[in-house]
């Protein structure tokens, strides 16, 4: 088994054990689910941060990314460990982090992007779970307004039931997931979960 095959095998057990629920759900996407995929729950804990930073840090680094965000608040746990992951490499000067809010704030400094946003940086936008990849495109619209241009979109989680990644493959040069629904699937499987 390579380096990399055993991390994303443990981050699909973490995410089986503790994200995976079976019932009747509502998505962001206003579709319903008999499934249920809460990232916040695996990376909320330090064993999923630590796993979930790593893994993404390591495609950011080779892409030669150095600037890492994506929507509130899905995302804002995913740029911080990333972040966190960068720093116990040693390489925290090589990226930064910002967030996406809905709207612009209405006072402060009235941004949409909050953070440490480069328009002229390597962008990479992460999301916790893609079904049709709504979210992220307006993430990457945000990022297009402000002048930027994303490189790479990085999902914890394909749901593997529409074109949200391919969606996001039409936008920026390269949209991947971590794990699919069918890896936690048979992990779930696996831990007689």
């Amino acid at each position: 088994m390579s380096a990399i095959e055993q991390p994303i095998r443990d981050l699909a057990g973490l995410l089986a054990e503790l994200s995976y629920r079976e019932g009747e759900f509502t998505l962001a996407s206003g579709k319903t689910s008999d499934f249920y995929v809460d990232v916040r729950q695996t990376v909320m804990k330090p064993a999923g941060a630590l796993l979930i930073g790593r893994l993404i840090w390591q495609r950011l680094e080779a892409a030669g990314i150095n600037s890492v965000g994506g929507m509130a608040v899905g995302a804002v746990p995913l740029v911080t460990s990333v972040l966190c992951a960068a720093a116990s490499a040693n390489r925290a000067e090589a990226i930064d982090g910002f967030f996406v809010r809905k709207t612009a704030k209405d006072h402060g400094t009235a941004r949409r992007i909050d953070g440490r946003f480069d328009a002229s940086a390597r962008i990479a936008l992460v999301e916790d779970v893609v079904t049709t990849g709504a979210s992220t495109l307006d993430a990457i619209d945000a990022v297009e307004e402000a002048g930027g241009r994303v490189k790479l979109v990085i999902s914890v989680v394909d749901r593997e039931e529409s074109e949200g990644i391919g969606r996001l493959s039409d936008r920026v040069e390269r949209a991947e997931a971590l794990i699919t629904r069918t890896m936690i699937l048979e992990a779930h499987r696996r831990i007689g979960a």
